[in-house]
């Protein structure tokens, strides 16, 4: 007797079931075995730096960016590749804006074309020179050896016609000051800077007094006297100080001798009187005082300029 077919569709049917259930084991064990996905991390970049200021229109800012002088002029310096005018205006800006007192790097051979065709360059170079202590004097034998246009009083006083509408520059006073209608005339007294060097006790003194005594006798017989004593004392004292003392040294402005009228366009307050300044002015000649004549070529004569700058000088001389 044969048994029913569908038995045998029963077992294979659980025999698929099992396949089934073994394939999706299998299915897990893969899904694990995979890689996980890398996530992305994002980070945030920073802000981009602001554009340096320009020196043609923030100049302040400009210097301001720099360290030191020689810092802000090496940062001008760069920019004669792109703009010798907006590298110009760098160098302006060091100068103005901070105690700029390189005058080797001011009259080196980067700067050196500018120089000698801009007009505000003598304005520069009388700048560093009072920020420089005002020693016009050794200043100016520096500038003669760069060929700088720029000249004494003296040298102009000595030849007025060779050096008349060149540029001067003194170290000065100004003794007065009186206005004719709009323009203003100052009395120049030319001042020539000095070193002095003293000493002053700045710690507490020390003394030392020390007395010694030696005393002693002495015995002995002689054929006048017979015998007989000697007594004595001896005694000496020593003194002795100490002070404790430093050197300072001193600049001192003392006058030359020459004088000179400076011309300005107008009265100027901030120009003071019994005060040294750096003058740089255009040499116009010279004229007679009162009473001279102009045929008498021994009358007093006296140097008129035509003030283009001035500056304060620096307490302290760089040399």
């Amino acid at each position: 007797m044969r048994r029913p077919s569908w038995k045998l569709s029963s077992w294979a049917l659980m025999g698929t079931f099992a396949a089934g259930c073994g394939a999706s084991h299998s299915h897990v064990t893969w899904s694990e075995d995979a890689p996980h996905p890398k996530e992305e991390v994002f980070v945030a970049r920073p802000p981009p730096e602001p554009p340096a200021p320009s020196p043609t229109s923030d100049p302040k800012a400009f210097a301001a960016r720099y360290a030191n002088p020689a810092v802000c002029e090496a940062a001008a310096r760069r920019l004669q590749g792109a703009s010798r005018d907006e590298a110009w205006d760098g160098l302006k800006a060091c100068i103005e804006h901070t105690p700029f007192t390189q005058l080797n790097a001011l009259l080196g051979r980067a700067w050196a074309q500018d120089l000698s065709v801009r007009p505000e360059g003598a304005k520069l170079i009388a700048r560093v020179v009072a920020q420089r202590g005002g020693s016009v004097t050794g200043e100016l034998r520096y500038l003669q050896e760069k060929q700088i246009p720029i000249f004494s009083l003296a040298s102009a006083m000595d030849r007025p016609d060779t050096y008349k509408g060149r540029y001067v520059l003194l170290r000065a006073q100004v003794a007065d000051q009186r206005s004719e209608g709009e323009r203003s005339t100052v009395w120049l007294v030319e001042q020539a800077l000095s070193s002095v060097q003293t000493d002053e006790v700045v710690g507490h003194g020390e003394r030392i007094d020390s007395v010694t005594s030696y005393s002693g006798d002495l015995a002995g017989q002689s054929v006048l006297t017979g015998p007989g004593r000697v007594g004595g004392t001896v005694s000496t004292s020593e003194r002795s100080g100490r002070n404790t003392t430093r050197r300072f040294v001193e600049n001192i402005s003392d006058e030359t001798g020459r004088e000179a009228l400076g011309r300005l366009a107008s009265a100027d307050p901030f120009l003071e009187t019994r005060r040294d300044y750096v003058i740089l002015a255009r040499f116009d000649g010279v004229r007679l005082t009162s009473g001279g004549a102009e045929t008498d070529d021994e009358a007093p004569r006296i140097p008129v300029l035509t003030i283009v700058s001035y500056h304060a000088p620096q307490a302290l001389v760089v040399y």
